[in-house]
């Protein structure tokens, strides 16, 4: 490990220790006095950001993750005091129990230690992984792209300094340089980082996979599906493709595929409208594209082939399928694999009750967009990210998420026979 990245791994390490004995209290001022810099320091946040959205060509649909306004400063600003005002989950007893013996057994929350954040084109990303790190009682170490450069620095700038005005060790948030040698040096820091996370798309994730030998957690990576049923109301079904789709191209919780049952094909323009409005290009299989030839902007309508429904788009694209039953959405939807976010449209009860039981996904939505996957929308204040997996973490990772346990056991002299 190289001594320049070794010195920032060594400073977390030591900065959780102090991060461990603070009182809470301290933690809640610290983060609020940190959200009042940071909106306090919007110019100098923008003026960073201005430097790094010029380097980005003005087609990139990445341009809106960059983008910082005064707005965006305003809102990341309000997310780090709700966080602030969220209860600790550290030091809550999950269950406990007295043995026969009189011994009593605590399952108490505590903090994991150093995390580490591997993330791209957003500056906001850094703000929300600090503030949720800070108040779970992690120090965070966070690796984002060169898109967004002079933006995090910038911002990671003003918290430390923030943090040293009010008495706290500023390394408990430190950034690494953009670059590949500081996300290997971050992978391969053992006894130091205690938890990567990478936020990102597959090529990032599946370079974790490959490298890291630190404990992680895959998030954000993830094809999304919506499926409309024969029994899916129209209305509610052209809202929530509108939604899911264009709110935001290019976030994980996107849609990227819209399953829909042959019996409903001649609703397909209707329930593509506001996907025509919003020029989102549509690949569509065989009886996808006879439904909607010339009910659907030409220029916008392309012939999917199979890469077409496995594509995480991330763009103002996505692909139509058709099927023949729930059975077979359900089968088309396990072999993409992605397990992030899926949604039914219908109004039969038992079809969805089905859905809910049988995809297996981290979020898993009825009658609602894909883009609700968010820990603010499920009301954690932030994320840190939306983990993919199965075990510690599974779907958008709040407080809670990002502690892990210990067993307190005390007694009385007993011995054990």
């Amino acid at each position: 490990m190289e001594e320049k990245y070794n010195e920032i791994f060594v400073k977390a390490a030591a900065a959780a220790k102090h991060l461990a004995v603070l009182e809470q209290k301290d933690v809640d001022g610290a983060l609020m006095a940190a959200a009042d810099a940071v909106e306090a320091s919007s110019g100098q946040l923008l003026e960073a950001n201005i430097l790094d959205m010029k380097r980005m060509p003005e087609s990139s649909p990445m341009r809106d993750r960059l983008m910082l306004t005064e707005e965006r400063i305003k809102d990341i600003a309000a997310g780090m005091r709700h966080v602030a005002s969220l209860p600790s989950p550290v030091g809550e007893i999950m269950e406990e129990w007295t043995r026969s013996n009189g011994m009593k057994i605590k399952k108490t929350r505590v903090p994991i230690g150093v995390i580490g954040v591997i993330y791209e084109s957003r500056p906001n990303v850094g703000f929300d992984v600090f503030s949720l790190c800070f108040k779970s009682g992690n120090v965070s170490i966070l690796k984002g792209g060169h898109e967004a450069e002079e933006s995090n620095a910038a911002a990671v700038d003003i918290i430390k300094h923030s943090l040293s005005r009010s008495g706290i060790d500023p390394d408990v948030v430190s950034l690494l340089p953009a670059g590949h040698e500081a996300s290997d040096a971050m992978l391969k820091a053992s006894g130091y980082v205690d938890l990567v996370i990478p936020r990102g798309g597959r090529k990032l994730i599946d370079y974790v996979r490959k490298n890291a030998s630190v404990p992680f957690i895959e998030t954000g990576a993830g094809i999304c599906h919506a499926y409309f049923d024969s029994e899916g109301d129209l209305a509610k079904g052209k809202a929530i493709i509108t939604n899911a789709k264009t709110r935001r191209v290019s976030v994980c919780n996107a849609l990227d595929c819209l399953i829909i049952h042959f019996s409903r094909l001649a609703d397909l323009p209707v329930l593509l409208a506001g996907a025509a409005a919003g020029n989102v290009t549509v690949y569509a299989d065989p009886g996808a594209y006879s439904a909607l030839e010339g009910n659907y902007p030409e220029k916008l309508l392309c012939k999917a082939d199979e890469k077409s429904f496995m594509t995480e788009f991330l763009d103002y694209k996505m692909a139509v399928q058709t099927v023949d039953s729930a059975e077979e959405a359900m089968a088309s939807i396990a072999a993409c694999d992605s397990r992030h976010s899926e949604s039914i449209i219908t109004e039969n009860k038992e079809t969805a009750a089905s859905f809910e039981k049988r995809v297996d996904a981290a979020c898993v939505y009825w009658n609602l967009p894909t883009s609700f996957s968010d820990g603010g929308q499920f009301g954690f204040g932030a994320e840190i990210g939306i983990s993919t997996q199965k075990l510690h973490a599974r779907g958008p990772m709040g407080l809670r998420e990002l502690t892990s346990y210990k067993y307190i056991i005390e007694g009385d002299g007993q011995i054990r026979n």
